[in-house]
């Protein structure tokens, strides 16, 4: 009897796939490699950066693309004051201090908090709003596009910078307060109303004859990329601050 106990003991271990597990069930396989966020940001990116190039190629040539741009702006075309008001809503001296605002009550709460680092969120997403000038004028340069008509025989309209600074400033201004605001509530009116002020900024340039729509276009394919940059930093960051 032992001698027979003793084979099937053996038997078992020979055969490790018969064992029993832990509460009857088996060992669960490898899991399967998923993509980190870098990446899956990265794939974002990919529409906005073809877009980008497209118009670009569109405008430096006159192709049609630019043409049907040029018809579309003129049925747009009413200066009023309304348009201005919507235009300065992408100025340096309006939007850049929103985000300045921001960044500041957000560094001071982190600090208060005593967050690691308080201050690299802030300083990341500066530094980012002070980047946009030196990716948007070398590009109005290179293509030097005329201006539409009240604003001809002026060049140097592609990419639109008041866009730049307004989708820069007021997205960079909701990533930066996302982690402080829990409730989804906040959450939606963060991002509404940045949709709302970007959306007022572009609609305010092209109806009062400051750019092109395809300028417009063109500077929020550019500052997708730009914010979603930021995004991913700020999320890494979060990573470490929970880990700390």
């Amino acid at each position: 009897m032992p001698a027979k106990l003793f084979t099937v003991s053996a038997s078992r271990d020979r055969h490790p796939k018969c064992a029993p597990t832990e509460q009857g069930r088996r060992p669960a396989g490898p899991e399967r490699p998923t993509a980190s966020p870098g990446r899956r940001a990265s794939l974002l990116t990919v529409p906005p950066v073809l877009l980008l190039v497209l118009i670009t190629w569109q405008v430096a040539v006159h192709g049609p693309l630019a043409r049907a741009d040029e018809r579309l702006s003129g049925r747009v075309l009413r200066p009023d004051g309304v348009s201005q008001f919507l235009a300065d809503l992408g100025s340096v001296p309006v939007a850049v201090p929103v985000l300045a605002l921001v960044l500041v009550v957000v560094a001071l709460r982190a600090r208060r908090r005593g967050t690691a680092r308080w201050w690299l969120p802030p300083l990341a997403a500066a530094l980012l709003m002070a980047a946009v000038p030196l990716l948007v004028v070398p590009f109005k340069e290179l293509v030097d596009r005329p201006g539409p008509p009240p604003m001809s025989p002026d060049t140097g309209f592609y990419p639109s910078g008041h866009t730049a600074t307004a989708a820069v400033a007021y997205g960079g201004a909701v990533l930066v307060l996302w982690p402080w605001l829990r409730a989804v509530t906040a959450r939606v009116t963060a991002l509404a109303l940045c949709a709302a002020l970007n959306a007022g900024t572009g609609f305010g340039l092209v109806r009062h004859g400051y750019h092109w729509p395809l300028d417009v276009l063109a500077s929020w394919c550019l500052c997708v990329v730009l914010l979603t940059g930021l995004a991913v930093f700020l999320a890494s960051r979060g990573g470490a601050v929970r880990r700390e």
